[in-house]
């Protein structure tokens, strides 16, 4: 299994604004440039989504995946892993979210992503953390609004 790809960002905004937005995976196109669009597919009973297929567009890493979300360490954390895609073969990540503060908040995003044709272990990393570092920075932007 190849290594996860991180990023950190601090965000200044309360985790609890982040956490609104980060677990509204409907609204995800409403401020990531790479997600395209969301269809829920299952939700728990408390309303959270548990499986979603998404439209990718992230430069390299075009894809529709379904992605299972796994909520057992929230609000602190939320996994994610792949159910079924077109081209990638896995994509397994978590949200990381510590309050910093009253009013800012750390983001960790890890992500491990493989694909189904033949790609150098370099290019997929770089990948990897050009897809972090836009979706943190537009979390980013989009929280402190």
């Amino acid at each position: 299994m190849p290594e996860t790809t991180s990023g950190k960002i601090t965000i200044e905004a309360p985790a609890a604004r982040v956490q609104e937005i980060l677990f509204d995976i409907a609204n995800y196109p409403s401020w990531s440039s790479a997600i395209k669009a969301v269809d829920v597919l299952s939700s728990d009973g408390q309303g959270r989504v548990t499986s979603a297929k998404i439209t990718i567009d992230a430069g390299m890493m075009k894809d529709r995946v379904v992605l299972d979300y796994n909520w057992s360490n929230a609000p602190g954390r939320l996994d994610f892993s792949l159910s079924d895609a077109d081209l990638l073969t896995e994509m397994d990540g978590a949200y990381i979210i510590v309050a910093d503060d009253d009013e800012s908040t750390t983001v960790t995003y890890e992500l491990n992503v493989a694909l189904s044709m033949p790609i150098p272990s370099m290019m997929r990393k770089k990948a990897e953390q050009t897809t972090i570092e836009l979706a943190l920075r537009q979390l980013k932007d989009h929280a402190e609004e």
